[in-house]
């Protein structure tokens, strides 16, 4: 999966994102009229990510989308909280 994944393009990878928003968008039953006003951004842009034409969304237009789905949640699997080194770890044991 990964070895695929690392094979695509940016661009490649942002259109299926696009298409996989537009998937979660109409299976919470959202419009893009709704996201467009639901989160500031055009429907113009929204139908431009969805359909692929469009590679070059922001993080911030990325974050509103999902927020417009209520899905901002999904944005802490894009880089998760690293857990402490077993160094700190091992530090902060030894003060206990």
């Amino acid at each position: 999966m990964y070895s695929e994944l690392y094979e695509k393009s940016g661009s490649d990878t942002i259109r299926e994102l696009g298409q996989r928003y537009s998937d979660y968008r109409k299976r919470m039953g959202y419009t893009q009229k709704e996201v467009a006003e639901r989160s500031g951004l055009s429907i113009f842009t929204i139908s431009s990510f969805e359909n692929g034409s469009s590679t070059g969304i922001t993080m911030a237009s990325f974050v509103k989308l999902l927020r417009s789905i209520d899905s901002l949640e999904e944005v802490e699997k894009l880089l998760p909280e690293l857990p402490l080194s077993p160094r700190k770890l091992f530090k902060e044991q030894r003060k206990r």
